[in-house]
Order: structure tokens, then sequence, then C-alpha cells
């Protein structure tokens, strides 16, 4: 992690204060920063390239409403073949930097039958159903060995997107997200299970880095976007394709980058 964030800090301008994550379909949140420079993660060592479609595999630096912010396009995913270490690397690389904010976004399917394509949800808690432990292991310099979870996701940072949201008339609903291993779509029944355990949104990511950055100390912010419903929801034709994530994403993304440079003008 050292060399890397070595060869990251050579590349910009200024360590950042906030990191932000963007998931599929959402490379269109470097619009929000000034002054943006760009950074491919295959000149990170360590980081290989990124591998699904919709995930950018750069950095860009900028300025988001006058705060140094590293906006990450795309991410790893285990079910690529990745070991959880090189998932968590990002947010390891950050915490080097000395980020002290995460903001996690993700495309996901909606178990709830609410949550419509499009809809961006604050994700209020998650389940870990990937069974990948990103703290396996020896432990990491400056990372507790016994994080609590209780509240993964910082009750300040989301009361600021509550009222960025309703300063900006959006809709803003609250989840529990599912973090599953994919890299397949849920079957109907899992869907079914799924909600029976509490969920409202399932996804193939976030969950690694979010304890990672919480083992760091770090604050977080969670953002879904709900990009179609999950599997069995609207009914047994209902089917999954990869391509209609990437759309919805995109189309949410302008909204979703608005509410970020308005939680960020506040004090956090």
């Amino acid at each position: 992690m050292a060399q890397a964030a070595r060869a990251l800090r050579a590349r910009i301008p200024q360590d950042p204060e906030i990191v932000v994550v963007a998931g599929s379909g959402l490379a269109a949140l470097a619009d929000i920063v000034d002054e943006p420079v760009s950074v491919e993660f295959t000149s990170v060592p360590g980081f290989p390239a990124t591998g699904v479609a919709g995930h950018a595999g750069s950095y860009v630096f900028g300025w988001l409403v006058g705060r140094p912010t590293l906006l990450q396009l795309g991410r790893f995913h285990a079910y690529e073949g990745h070991a959880t270490a090189v998932v968590a690397a990002p947010v390891r690389v950050a915490v080097r930097l000395g980020a002290r904010t995460l903001v996690v976004t993700n495309a996901a399917g909606g178990v709830d039958p609410d949550f419509a394509p499009g809809s961006l949800v604050l994700i209020d808690d998650h389940l870990d159903l990937t069974h990948r432990s990103p703290l396996a292991g020896p432990v990491h310099g400056g990372e507790a060995r016994h994080p609590d979870m209780s509240r993964p996701y910082d009750a300040g940072l989301q009361q600021l997107a509550l009222g960025a949201a309703r300063d900006l008339r959006i809709q803003l609903r609250r989840g529990t997200y599912a973090g599953v291993l994919g890299p397949s779509f849920e079957t109907a029944s899992e869907v079914r299970m799924l909600a029976t355990l509490g969920a409202d949104l399932v996804g193939m990511s976030t969950v690694a880095e979010v304890i990672t950055a919480k083992a760091s100390g770090l604050r977080i912010l969670g953002i879904s976007v709900v990009t179609n419903a999950a599997s069995g929801v609207l009914g047994r034709d209902q089917i999954l394709v990869h391509d209609d994530v990437l759309r919805v994403g995109e189309r949410a993304a302008v909204q979703l980058g608005a509410l970020l440079k308005c939680v960020f003008r506040e004090p956090t």
C-alpha cells in the first residue's frame, strides 16, 4: 500500500480529504470536481485493470466545492477473481493519503418493490453475504482488529445528505444493502430470502470497502442507485441485463452528483 500511495501522491497536486467511489455506470460523477487530474489504475503499483463494463478504472483528483477530493471511477470485485486484499486496496491507499471521509456509491437491484429504477437510496446498514472479510489475515497498520460495525454509516453525513436532498427536491429513500458475491444476478427465490433477512437493495460490491474504511476510522456515506428491480420483483417474465444497469446509472449520476456537491458545501 505504501508504494501505491507514493505513486498516486506523485501524480496529484494535493492529498485528498474525501474519496468518492463511483459504481457501475456512474463515471459521470467525475464532472462534480473542478481542475480534474486523471490517473489510470494501471499506473498505480499493485492495481490491476478493471474488467467490468461501466468501470473506467481510473482516479480523478479535483476540487469538490473547494475540498480536495479523489474520485475512484470503478472498483475491483471479488467475482473477478481478485483477493479481498485487492478489493480493499483502494481504500487502504486512500487512508495512507490522509483521506478521512469515504463516499461509496453503487448500482443496486431493488428488493423493495417501492424502489423504482433511478431511485437514490441512502444506505442505513448492510448485510455482508460475501463471506469474504477484507480484515482476515494479518492486521494492517492502523486498522482495528475487531471494528465496531453497529453503525457503519456516519449519522452526521446521513443527516447532511437528507437535508441536501430536501433542498434539491430529490427523493432520497433509506434502506439496507445486501452485498453478495455475484457475478450472476440473484434468483427470484434468493431475492425473497434477502427480503426476509431485511434487505431493501442487493449488489455485488461496497461491503468490503466499508468494513475496511470502518476499521481505519473513516467516516462513511453510502448511496445506492437503484438500476433495476431485483429478480422476480416484477414477475416471472422479468429479465435482467447489465447494459440496462449502466443506462440507468448514467442517467442517475447527474442527480447524485448534484446531491454530493450540496452535502459537502456544509462543514462535515
